[in-house]
């Protein structure tokens, strides 16, 4: 049975994402949707909802993200296979209602899977995912925490649009119809790598510098 805690985590993770694909899919099909204005307003928007929902669910927003801190023990295995389907429902929400509002359908224009954009793809979530880990492992407070999430996606978007969307989150990938094996893999292997490398790296650095605080 879940409780009221539980239900609001899963909503905080549906409700975030689908936030976070509904403002893309609006930028990105306007008249300013270049690769800078989508990395700013994704940016923005992550901080936001961080300061909004991270305190309840720790606003991870992305499958990708979930996964890493997944591998690296920062959530456990069944909320991280809830916060994923939960994700993937938001986007796919997300769509349904930008759709609603525009009054079109459109298929997926992500074309065949290339290479080029899986690294693009893992270069910019592994960005991403360092800012992310940063922030996770060494508890900054959540006004804190969000900016540097929010800073973090919008490099790693800036960083992925030379080769790919610059989606960096498969489930929103799915909602903006740009769904194909690179945008579901390339994030997900980029925020791997990303938050075991920060906690084989530099975890160790900030547990140190807590001990002597305390």
């Amino acid at each position: 049975m879940l409780g009221r805690k539980q239900i609001a985590m899963i909503m905080a993770e549906f409700l975030g994402t689908g936030i976070l694909t509904l403002v893309i899919l609006g930028v990105s099909k306007s008249t300013i949707g270049i690769p800078y204005f989508v990395a700013i307003a994704a940016g923005l928007v992550v901080a936001g909802i961080t300061l909004a929902l991270g305190a309840v669910s720790g606003a991870h927003l992305n499958p990708a993200i979930t996964i890493g801190a997944w591998t690296t023990r920062r959530v456990k295995t069944v909320p991280a296979v809830v916060y994923v389907a939960a994700q993937l429902l938001g986007g796919g929400a997300a769509y349904l209602l930008y759709t609603y509002f525009i009054g079109q359908h459109w298929q997926n224009a992500s074309g065949h899977f290339e290479g080029r954009v899986l690294a693009g793809e893992a270069v910019g979530a592994f960005v991403f995912s360092l800012f992310w880990a940063a922030a996770a492992f060494q508890k900054l407070e959540l006004g804190k925490a969000a900016a540097v999430v929010g800073i973090g996606l919008t490099l790693g978007v800036i960083c992925a649009s030379a080769a790919s969307l610059g989606i960096l989150n498969p489930a929103v990938a799915f909602g903006v119809r740009s769904f194909n094996w690179a945008y579901a893999l390339g994030p997900v292997l980029g925020a791997v790598i990303g938050f075991n490398l920060y906690a084989l790296l530099f975890a160790p650095y900030v547990n140190a510098a807590d001990k002597k605080k305390k």
